[in-house]
This record gives structure tokens, sequence and C-alpha cells, in this order.
């Protein structure tokens, strides 16, 4: 017989568990979400836990179908799902990546692979995961000048250097870009735009998972660190959420644990770490509520 659980334990219990919003609205039942499920489960995935939901506070979102615990895992994504530098390397890319010098970065060979792959479309294997990546992204660097000038002068300059750094990378890209024109029909110089060369970068610093892999001498030697994990990349950021989050060796598959409970049908969360709301909006695009690491940073000009 099991021993009776006391108010104390009921008030831990509570603790324990996560009720940060109501519950969210199915997604599930449409089409592009049906097509996402049936591909990464022909990858390998098994989702019984998680539905696509739209919630009032956080927008799209991953709500559970059930009671999840603490240290309980919250989802579980094979290494076929996962869009890396390995993927661009086993792509009709291959090639010029091996033969270009310098090196391009692992970040620039999945930009490139982004975009060609958004060009392709209907053709592409990844389509499925493109139809539901954003077509725009609300951080500074989307944002037009008379906008950023709104901005509070350090978060101004922050945004500034980091739409200059963009535009380096572009210009810098810009030859290894233009040896890709046997690839396409059409002039490189129109498919590999400033625009569509935004909307990979943003992809990319938003929505990736953090993931090492072995240094490739085809790359320059920035680390390559970067793997987009469709589906996974829905759970939205909390900074009270506590997880751990890495790639299992054992399983290969990238894992989360979640450390608190949540209840049935309500959002389940991630953290990206334990960013004010100035890196939030820098690197991600939108701000936290509530956020336990904000801070004000101040002008060096006084």
């Amino acid at each position: 017989m099991k021993k009776g659980r006391g108010r104390t334990y009921r008030k831990r219990h509570r603790k324990q568990s996560i009720a940060f919003s109501s519950s969210g609205v199915n997604l599930s039942y449409k089409t592009e979400y049906i097509l996402l499920k049936k591909w990464l489960k022909e990858k390998g995935y098994k989702n019984n836990n998680l539905n696509p939901a739209v919630f009032s506070e956080t927008g799209r979102g991953l709500m559970t179908t059930k009671t999840l615990q603490a240290e309980e895992l919250i989802i579980s994504l094979p290494e076929k799902c996962l869009l890396t530098s390995n993927t661009v390397l086993n792509s009709y890319l291959r090639e010029y990546i091996l033969k270009w010098k310098p090196p391009i970065s692992p970040l620039i060979a999945l930009c490139s692979f982004l975009i060609a792959e958004k060009w392709f479309h209907r053709k592409s294997v990844w389509k499925p995961y493109l139809d539901l990546l954003p077509k725009t992204y609300t951080c500074p660097v989307y944002l037009e000048q008379e906008t950023l000038n709104l901005f509070p002068e350090p978060l101004r300059r922050k945004a500034l250097e980091q739409r200059s750094l963009i535009q380096d990378l572009f210009a810098s890209s810009k030859q290894f870009f233009s040896s890709l024109q046997p690839l396409f029909p059409e002039n490189v110089e129109i498919i590999f735009n400033f625009s569509a060369f935004q909307w990979a970068w943003c992809t990319i610093n938003t929505r990736t998972v953090f993931m090492k892999h072995s240094q490739k001498d085809c790359f320059s030697r920035e680390p390559d660190i970067y793997a987009l994990a469709p589906f996974l990349d829905l759970l939205n950021h909390n900074p009270k959420a506590q997880v751990k989050a890495s790639f299992n060796e054992n399983t290969k598959c990238y894992e989360i644990k979640t450390h608190l409970g949540y209840q049935k049908y309500k959002e389940v969360y991630i953290s990206y770490g334990p960013h004010d709301n100035q890196r939030l909006l820098l690197e991600y695009g939108f701000v936290a509520s509530d956020n336990p690491h904000s801070c004000v940073h101040v002008s060096t000009v006084i």
C-alpha cells in the first residue's frame, strides 16, 4: 500500500510543474503539419506526446497531449531528420564546396543549401520542412532604418553591427554563389540575392540547435555547430524553462529532457539560455515578459 502524500509533497510538486499559459488551439489537422509528421516518421521519428498548436501569448508552439513529469524526455529527433553541414556535403553542393578555395564556412554552406532548396521547392526532399519555415523574421536586421533609429542607442548600435556583419558575409560569398551557376537554369545573382541570404542567415541564427561536428578540411576553421531540427524548432523559449538538450551518441538522436513537469494540453517550452531581452531581440526577434535575466544597457555616450 502506498504511503499517503501530504500537503508538503503536493506544494513541492506544484512548484515542479509549469503552467505558463492557457491551452492552445491544435494545428495538427492542417495539411502542412500532417505532411511534416509523415515526412519525419519516414525518417524514424516517433512522436506521441506533442502537437503543433497556436497560443495566445506565444503564437505557434508545441502542446503536450499528456502530463509530462519532471526529468521526462520531451522529444527525441533522429539524426536523419537534422539538417547539418553533413547534409550539405551529401548533396549536389558537395563538389562545389570541395573545390572552392579558400574554404567556405559551415554557416555559408548551410545558407547556400537553404537558398538552393527554397528555389527548388517542390522538388526538394526538405519541402515539408521548408513549407513551415517563416517567410520573414522580426530580427532587427529585417527592420527599416527608421525603425532602428527608435531603438535605445546600445541596442541600435548592436543591430547595426549585426546588419553590417550579414552584409559583409554576403559580399564575401558572392563568388562562391556564382560558382553554383551550373546547377540552375536561372541567373544565380537572382537566386542568391541579399534578401534570400538574409532569410537563410536568420533561419539558421534563430532556429538551429547547438550540435558540435568534427572539423572538416573542406570548411574554414569556424565552428561547425549548427543543426536545423524540424518540428523540434517549434518549441518556444521561456526563461523559466529548465531543460537538458544534446545529441545522444548512443541513440543517434537529438534529445531534450525537461527538469520541470507540464500539465496536459499546455505549451511545452525550452530555454535558449540566460539571455536578457536585448540579446533575445537581436538574435531571435522577440522579448520575454517577466524575464529574470533582464538588464539595462547604458550608453557609453552621456
